[in-house]
C-alpha cells in the first residue's frame, strides 16, 4: 500500500511555512493522541502517520530531500536515515513535544521515560599472560538484580496487574502551575512509573526484581590485553517493573609475567648470556609462549644487544599479523671463581697486552672522552 503525501497528511500546501507545518502538526497530534482516542486502532494509525509526516517536513534538510525524491529517499536503507519508521511510534516523546511547547517547555517539557533501564555492571577479570594470549572460557559470579520470576517482572501478584496511575494518567509526570508558568514534576503518587501496584508480589514486594548472584560463562577471545572490555548485553541489573536490563562489562587486566613484557603484539624478555658465549658466539635456548626455541649468538656480542624472533609474539584480538619476540641479552660477569679460574683470566688480560683498543673499543672510546672532558675544564 503506497503512503499518502506528507503534505496531504498534515493538510498543508507544499509552500507552507515551517510555522504552519508545526501548527498543523500540533493540532492533529492532539486530536489523534492515544490518550484521547481510547485505543481506537484506526485513529492510532493516523497518529503514527501524522508523527511520521512531521518528522520529515519539520526538518528543513529532510523536507528538501523529500521534495526532490519523495518517499523513496526515506525507505529502509534510503538516504534520509529514516528507514523503518513505520513499525511504531514513541507516544511519550510526542506527548512531551506537543504539551511541552504549549506550556512553555520546548525540550524541557519532555517527560521522562516511565521505564528506567537497569544499571550497567562492571566485573574486573584478572588473567595470566598465557590466558590472555590464547583465550579461554571462564565462569564468573555476579551479584545483581534479576527479573522476579513469580510476577514476571511486573511487580504485581500473579493474577493481578498494575493499574494506570490516576494522578498522572500514566504519564509519570504532572504539571504544577505557578502563576503564568507551568513546571513539570515527577508524579508523587507513582514516583514516575505511571502505574500503581495495589496488590504487590510477595517475592519482590512490588519492585519487579530480586537480588541474586548469577553464574555466567564468558568466552575470552585470544589476544585480549589490559584495558579491553567484553560487553555482555542484557546481563546487567534488571530494571524495575519489567524495564529492560542493563549490560555487563567484563574489564580485562593481565597480570605481570615473570619472564615476558607485552607491548601490543610484541613480547620482550631479557636473556642472561655467559661471558664465554658472548665472546666466542654460540647457540642458546630462549623461552617463548610456545615452548623453547634456539637463538644463534654471533661472536663478540655486547650486552643489551637485541635479537628479534619473528612470529613468536602475540596476535592481537583486533587482528593483524602475529607480533615478534624481542630478546635482549645481558652478559653475566663470572662469579665465585676459584684461584685457577682467576689466574686464567689474568693470563687472558696479559695476553691482550697494551692493545686494549682492539679488544675493548668502547672502553678506549670512553676514556678518550673523559680525558677530553677534563682537558676542556682546565683551559
Amino acid at each position: 500500500m503506497s503512503k499518502r503525501d506528507y503534505y496531504e497528511v498534515l493538510g498543508v500546501g507544499k509552500d507552507a511555512s515551517d510555522r504552519d507545518i508545526k501548527k498543523a502538526y500540533k493540532r492533529l497530534a492532539m486530536k489523534y493522541h492515544p490518550d484521547r482516542t481510547a485505543g481506537d486502532k484506526e485513529l492510532e494509525a493516523k497518529f503514527k502517520e501524522v508523527k511520521e509526516a512531521y518528522e520529515i517536513l519539520g526538518d528543513s534538510q529532510k523536507r528538501q530531500t523529500y521534495d526532490q525524491f519523495g518517499h523513496a529517499a526515506f525507505e529502509q536503507g534510503g538516504g534520509g536515515g529514516h528507514g523503518g519508521f513505520g513499525g511504531g511510534a514513541d507516544f511519550g516523546d510526542i506527548f512531551g513535544d506537543v504539551f511541552g511547547d504549549i506550556f512553555g517547555g520546548g525540550g524541557g517539557g519532555r517527560r521522562q521515560s516511565r521505564q528506567q533501564r537497569g544499571a550497567d555492571l562492571r566485573y574486573n577479570l584478572d588473567l595470566s599472560l598465557e590466558e590472555a594470549v590464547r583465550g579461554k572460557d571462564v565462569e564468573i559470579k555476579v551479584p545483581t538484580w534479576v527479573s522476579c520470576e513469580p510476577c514476571d517482572g511486573t511487580g504485581a501478584k500473579k493474577g493481578s496487574k498494575p493499574q494506570t496511575c490516576g494522578t498522572c494518567h500514566g504519564h509519570g509526570q504532572v504539571q504544577m502551575r505557578q502563576g503564568f508558568f507551568a513546571v513539570q514534576q515527577t508524579c508523587p503518587t507513582c514516583s514516575g512509573t505511571g502505574q500503581i501496584i495495589s496488590d504487590p508480589c510477595n517475592s519482590c514486594h512490588g519492585q519487579g526484581r530480586v537480588e541474586k548472584t548469577k553464574t555466567l560463562s564468558v568466552k575470552i577471545p585470544a589476544g585480549v590485553d589490559t584495558g579491553d572490555r567484553i560487553r555482555l548485553a542484557g546481563e546487567g541489573e534488571a530494571g524495575q517493573h519489567g524495564a529492560p536490563a542493563g549490560d555487563l562489562y567484563v574489564q580485562v587486566s593481565v597480570r605481570e609475567h615473570p619472564i615476558f613484557v607485552r607491548d601490543g603484539s610484541n613480547l620482550y624478555c631479557e636473556v642472561p648470556l655467559s661471558f664465554t658465549t658472548a665472546a666466542l658466539g654460540g647457540e642458546i635456548e630462549v623461552p617463548t609462549l610456545d615452548g623453547r626455541a634456539k637463538l644463534k649468538i654471533p661472536s663478540e656480542c655486547q650486552t643489551d644487544k637485541m635479537f628479534r624472533m619473528r612470529g613468536k609474539g602475540v596476535k592481537s584480538v583486533r587482528g593483524g599479523a602475529v607480533g615478534d619476540l624481542i630478546c635482549k641479552v645481558i652478559i653475566e660477569t663470572p662469579v665465585n671463581l676459584n684461584e685457577r679460574q682467576k689466574e686464567l683470566l689474568r693470563e687472558l688480560e696479559e695476553s691482550m697486552g697494551g692493545n686494549s683498543s682492539r679488544h675493548r673499543p668502547k672502553e678506549q672510546g670512553f676514556f678518550d672522552g673523559v680525558k677530553k672532558f677534563f682537558d676542556d675544564l682546565t683551559k
